[in-house]
């Protein structure tokens, strides 16, 4: 977790993702990594040297037709001192049930940026904090160049003008490794999603991939991080003044 919170801390700094006064809403889904963003946040809270508060929203799809427990949830960010907050939606029963969509993935994506957006907004949040980490980054730079033909991901940080909010992702220099290993350490608890599509999608296809070429050479991941940071793709530069325009393990 040392780790993790270390790598997050120089993606905060290095991207300016946190400024004194800000309220930010993490966008929980109860897998390991929107709890290891929310803890990681709740503990470099305490030594950043940057005033800023916490809110963990979940936001509950009801696959099935049937609440999520997110009891241990409750349970961990009360330990940590975190805001914490369950909306119910009817996202599964409009996208499985009423829609039967072929490819879900695209209209729940769309629905639930929406309810997080608007609810961060509620909240009196102005950034939005995502856990998505170096491997999803590399995935989807894929998934664009052969899906679309194009050279595009997201960006570490993202100013959303229509709701005046930032999307930041503070756990962009880790691997999906770095966050298993810290979640493993501190045994923190996960809600596992019950998705009908979960496990079967075009991303799950892009993680086999980048883990086979991972394996083939384990500097992978950081060639690509090297190659997002210099290929002028937009907000993947760090800031001037920061340790460099290629980020050191």
């Amino acid at each position: 977790m040392q780790r993790l919170e270390g790598l997050m801390r120089k993606a905060i700094q290095e991207y300016g993702m946190i400024a004194p006064g800000d309220r930010v809403c993490v966008g929980v889904s109860g897998g390991k990594d929107s709890v290891a963003l929310t803890v990681g946040l709740a503990r470099l809270r305490e030594y950043l040297g940057i005033p800023f508060e916490v809110v963990a929203v979940s936001l509950d799809p009801q696959f099935g037709g049937t609440p999520a427990d997110y009891t241990p949830l409750e349970q961990l960010f009360a330990e940590y001192n975190v805001e914490y907050h369950i909306r119910r939606s009817e996202i599964g029963h409009v996208v499985f049930d009423l829609r039967q969509e072929k490819n879900p993935c695209a209209l729940c994506a769309k629905m639930r940026r929406g309810l997080l957006h608007n609810t961060a907004k509620e909240l009196g949040c102005n950034r939005v904090a995502l856990g998505h980490h170096l491997d999803d980054a590399v995935e989807t730079f894929y998934m664009n160049l052969w899906g679309e033909g194009r050279l595009g991901c997201f960006s570490p940080v993202t100013w959303l003008s229509r709701k005046e909010l930032y999307l930041i992702r503070p756990m962009i220099l880790a691997t999906e490794a770095e966050v298993r290993r810290a979640v493993r350490e501190l045994d923190l608890p996960v809600v596992k999603s019950a998705c009908p599509a979960d496990g079967a999608t075009r991303r799950q296809e892009m993680k086999d991939y980048v883990a086979a070429m991972a394996k083939k050479d384990p500097a992978f991941r950081q060639k690509m991080l090297g190659a997002l940071q210099d290929a002028g793709l937009d907000g993947w530069a760090p800031l001037p003044g920061t340790e460099g325009r290629r980020t050191r393990r």
